[in-house]
């Protein structure tokens, strides 16, 4: 560091990130408004010819130097990234550099391996930024930004920079450590396992041993494929335990996003492939998105037949796969009455938050200002500044047809509100509050008298809490019956006394509403957002 200050950039830069002498947070090396800027050094002068052998060879890597926002990592692996837009010979492969390959104790910021997407089938560059951003607000998923990378010494391409998928992401997103962590991937190298079934990729299908699961889902860390057998098994066999080896609404969110931004690269399409799965300490897995290149439409193989046509695509089915039971995590999951209510409530909010708004339109754009100037010195980018300003709108493409992104979605936002099974009411959750202590009453309070006003017909209201942040939530029934803190029977408003224990004087909860045909939650965005109350408050 000290080196650094005495270098007039670097100064500036110190002084830039100082006020009145206080120190303040830098920025996160997925803000998406900022362009990360990435210089990788090879002492190999032939590293394309060396990277192109080492994507066919194993899974070594080439030792580098980089510097990432001005800090320079020495001796750092890197290799052109294993998907299926690399291309031999190309002058922008995608890239993974993996900063603690030698010293297990390098990382920026916290992270150790960076991920950089070529976007190749992507001409607008913005798919995967904004189709992570989207989910971010309902589940865990990656965060998403942009690079620019050098390569000695010459600009190499602007490049969407993903967060990584690996135990460091599970204890930021899902504070959890430990567990075991599958990719579900199509090895197109891979050789057939005598006696395991064919085709079945990562659709979590029963196949016929623990070691079958090997040829669709890749380690990433933890032992054995017991645990994904026994997964797939209770999908087929014992449905009703489902929620015991699965974290059923992070699944059932994972499943809407797919469907409503027409994600079909993912488990809701043809392979099944492009996602994670993280089963936690307790047993329980939970989906995270990966590799949304070809969202919002792109890709078009829902698995049956041949590839969709464009009018088919805008009206994709809801309720897609819901009886097809080579896609047992949707249609066991759909079978279920409660789950199925969640999962089209799920849509709902992703069509109402993001497409008939249009907002994503708007931050489509946003995204685009941010890097056409970018992506106007990038030479190796395969796609025209006139393909790039038209792909919003318009197909671009001969041979792949990759569709404007609002040209797909906007009649897409448009079918999804008025379709039959998306257009019923919901419950509605109001005046949510808390009994606060009597004015000059000598009298303390000790419990949590919850009050939230339910219309539209509810059958069942539930409260969601617990007392620590970082614990799991305690579920309970709220009533209006007159006798749970409610005041009048049948009034719509619902109540429950909740007393704290261990010592708690605080509580986080969120409201659950069903009715007859759909759910609601309060906060709307309960998996990050809950409602907050402590003892000393509402005693003051």
């Amino acid at each position: 560091m000290k080196n650094r200050f005495l270098q007039l950039s670097a100064i500036l830069a110190f002084v830039a990130t100082f006020q009145v002498g206080h120190a303040q947070t830098p920025k996160d090396f997925y803000d998406v408004g900022t362009i990360q800027d990435i210089q990788i050094k090879f002492e190999q002068e032939n590293w394309r010819y060396i990277l192109d052998s080492l994507r066919f060879n194993g899974d070594n890597m080439l030792l580098g130097d980089v510097t990432v926002n001005g800090k320079r990592y020495e001796d750092v692996g890197i290799r052109y990234r294993a998907t299926r837009s690399f291309q031999p010979g190309s002058l922008r492969n995608g890239l993974d550099i993996v900063l603690n390959f030698v010293d297990q104790n390098t990382n920026h910021q916290g992270y150790t391996t960076l991920a950089l997407s070529s976007a190749l089938r992507d001409p607008s560059m913005v798919r995967e930024v904004l189709g992570f951003e989207i989910a971010r607000n309902y589940m865990p998923a990656p965060k998403a930004n942009y690079a620019r990378v050098s390569i000695n010494g010459k600009l190499y391409g602007l490049f969407v920079n993903i967060e990584t998928v690996d135990a460091s992401f599970v204890q930021r997103h899902l504070n959890e450590t430990g567990g075991m962590m599958y990719r579900c991937t199509v090895k197109s190298d891979s050789k057939a396992i005598p006696g395991c079934r064919s085709n079945i990729f990562g659709s979590l299908q029963v196949d016929n041993s623990a070691e079958c699961y090997r040829q669709n889902y890749e380690l990433v860390y933890g032992t054995g494929y017991d645990p994904l057998m026994n997964l797939a098994g209770t999908l087929r066999d014992r449905p009703q335990d489902i929620a015991n080896v699965l974290h059923v609404d992070r699944t059932l969110w994972m499943l809407a996003f797919n469907n409503v931004m027409l994600n079909l690269n993912s488990y809701t399409g043809q392979h099944s492939t492009n996602y994670f799965l993280f089963r936690s300490q307790s047993g329980q897995f939970t989906p995270i998105l990966w590799d949304l290149n070809l969202a919002f439409g792109s890709y078009k193989n829902t698995g049956i037949g041949s590839d969709l046509k464009a009018n088919a695509v805008v009206q994709l089915d809801p309720l897609l796969h819901a009886e097809y039971s080579e896609r047992p995590l949707i249609s066991q999951l759909l079978s279920n009455e409660l789950y199925k209510k969640m999962y089209l409530s799920h849509m709902v909010s992703l069509t109402k938050d993001f497409l008939t708004n249009d907002r994503y339109e708007t931050r489509a754009k946003q995204l685009q200002a941010l890097i056409r100037s970018d992506l106007s010195k990038d030479a190796g980018w395969p796609y025209t500044l006139s393909e790039f300003d038209q792909s919003l709108k318009s197909t671009i493409g001969k041979k792949s047809k990759i569709p404007g992104i609002v040209e797909v979605m906007s009649p897409r936002g448009d079918y999804l509100k008025k379709h039959p099974e998306l257009i019923v009411i919901p419950p509605r959750i109001s005046d949510i509050k808390v009994q606060r202590r009597e004015r000059l009453s000598a009298v303390m309070l000790t419990t949590f008298k919850i009050q939230a006003r339910v219309d539209e017909f509810p059958k069942r209201v539930r409260i969601f809490y617990r007392f620590n942040e970082n614990g799991p939530f305690n579920e309970a029934g709220m009533a209006d019956d007159g006798k749970s803190e409610d005041e009048s029977a049948n009034d719509g408003i619902y109540g429950i006394n909740i007393a704290p224990v261990g010592g708690a004087r605080s509580i986080e909860y969120y409201i659950f509403a069903e009715n007859a045909r759909m759910v609601s939650y309060d906060p709307p965005r309960y998996m990050f957002e809950f409602h907050k109350a402590s003892l000393d408050e509402i005693n003051q």
